[in-house]
């Protein structure tokens, strides 16, 4: 039985010791913090229960398909629950739109809010069908060198790439209304991106929605990640809770174990590293050990943007609002260029908000919900001094929210509340820069400009998560870890 160690109980984490766990590998894996999860584990504020990060499931296929890899049912675990519509989205007063999966549904609502663009949105959903048919396949390949270029996945793909046009400049091809292009681009921002900058490969989110459709787990999406601690153990995994670790061992160019901040040490024939990418490298790899991802150079890639969240428990429910709404700022460019390029702290925010309680009852008690409130705002490189700012932010977040977004008297309603800023993420979540959505997606930080899944710098090494291929979001992380694990289940000759 060969053992592997993997630091942190993220997603990536998670699924890669439940992929070796069920295969037959002596699998251990240390938290720093007391809890499974990482972004996406469950926040508890007296009766209410969040989730910290992701907050829908999209191509939950990865996940089924996972699962069923091993020999289970997701199904059997987990509640889904499909939000239609899948979301409100207001541009203004007179502008409130609601996109659906349903295709008859969308067509109806286009001609409401958008009449002469439905044959845009046909043609959308015609053309990225085929990109996605065709891109789809270099997600679940791993890079790692030059030649991986010419795998027949990339070649089939290459036509449909779009990595010389912008995403919103993709949309334009579909349609005029500057509100409904950014009703398909927006999402550039699960990636911690602007529309105006992401690559045109990205289009595919959007499309995902749209044909496959968003859902909520009952319970919040943490309940995934329990469910997969409890499959580890009872595979004779190990999850040690309050368990940093302090140091990477690194033997003659190979990862051999780790040492603890306890002191321990334990030795593996394999280390997968779930950590916060940058984090990892600035943290827990000694300076001496490593080439290509020295600090100085880490700091001059691009990362994403970071968010300010509010979790809000409130004495009433909002009925007649939907599970999710965004909430655009009134110059949506300018706001995006602030979060991006500029680095300052936006005057009129975008905003998204989450109304679970309507869809899901166990969040709150009876009468009562959970209001989740995410606003993108710049990472640490901006510089921003959250302990002065968050309190002036934090009302004019709320005036927001109450005002465009319908939950009138809202502050008077709270019973609960926690605010998070960067400063909290970098601090206390351990992400590097505040960047909630890791290294950016730009061309030159995706494939094989990435930092590989089989790590570059040290031989038994392997990555998961957000900072590896193939990027940050829930479906691409899960899809990380399989990649990884597969990796070692061949090199091991297993199955």
């Amino acid at each position: 039985m060969k053992k592997v160690i993997i630091i942190g109980a993220g997603p990536g984490g998670l699924t890669s010791g439940l992929i070796l766990a069920k295969n037959g590998y002596d699998v251990r894996i240390y938290e720093k913090q007391n809890y499974v999860g990482g972004r996406n584990s469950e926040i508890k504020l007296g009766d209410y229960h969040f989730d910290m990060g992701p907050t829908f499931f999209l191509m939950k296929d990865y996940i089924e398909e996972i699962f069923k890899k091993v020999g289970l049912n997701l199904h059997d675990f987990i509640e889904l629950q499909k939000i239609e519509p899948m979301y409100r989205l207001y541009f203004n007063e007179n502008t409130i739109f609601y996109p659906y999966n349903d295709k008859e549904k969308m067509l109806k609502e286009i001609k409401r809010v958008f009449p002469g663009e439905e044959n845009g949105y046909l043609k959308y959903l015609e053309k990225e069908q085929k990109k996605y048919e065709r891109l789809i396949g270099c997600l679940q390949i791993p890079y790692s060198k030059i030649s991986d270029f010419f795998k027949k996945q990339f070649i089939k793909a290459l036509p449909f790439l779009d990595a010389h046009v912008s995403l919103y400049d993709v949309l334009g091809r579909y349609f005029n209304n500057e509100f409904l292009k950014l009703s398909f681009t927006f999402q550039a921002k699960y990636i911690g991106m602007s529309p105006f900058e992401a690559p045109g490969t990205f289009s595919i989110i959007s499309y995902l929605e749209h044909a496959f459709g968003i859902y909520h787990i009952k319970g919040g999406l943490n309940k995934i990640n329990h469910a997969m601690a409890d499959i580890i153990k009872e595979n004779n995994g190990k999850i040690y809770l309050n368990n940093g670790v302090k140091e990477l061992i690194i033997e003659n160019g190979e990862a051999k174990g780790i040492l603890l901040e306890n002191g321990e040490k334990d030795f593996a024939d394999y280390v997968i590293i779930n950590a916060d990418f940058a984090h990892a490298m600035t943290h827990i790899v000694n300076k001496k050990d490593i080439q290509k991802y020295k600090k100085e150079k880490l700091d001059k890639k691009t990362y994403s943007c970071s968010t300010f969240m509010l979790y809000l428990g409130v004495n009433k429910v909002y009925d007649n609002i939907p599970h999710h709404s965004i909430l655009f700022s009134g110059d949506y460019r300018k706001n995006v260029k602030e979060i991006t390029t500029t680095l300052q702290l936006s005057d009129d925010p975008s905003i998204y908000v989450q109304n679970a309680s309507i869809t899901d009852d166990t969040l709150a008690p009876k009468g009562k919900s959970t209001i989740y409130i995410l606003v993108p705002v710049p990472n640490n490189f901006s510089n921003i001094d959250w302990e002065k700012e968050k309190f002036k932010f934090r009302e004019k977040v709320l005036d927001l929210v109450e005002k465009r977004g319908g939950f009138s008297d809202l502050r008077n309603h709270i019973e609960e509340k926690l605010m998070f800023t960067p400063k909290e993420w970098e601090e206390k979540i351990y992400v590097y820069k505040g960047a909630t959505f890791n290294l950016g997606h730009n061309i030159s930080q995706m494939l094989i400009f990435r930092p590989h899944n089989e790590f570059e710098e040290f031989k038994n090494c392997y990555l998961v998560g957000g900072g590896t291929h193939p990027g940050s979001g829930l479906p691409t992380i899960y899809e990380s870890a399989r990649i990884s694990t597969d990796l070692i289940l061949k090199r091991d000759k297993v199955k």
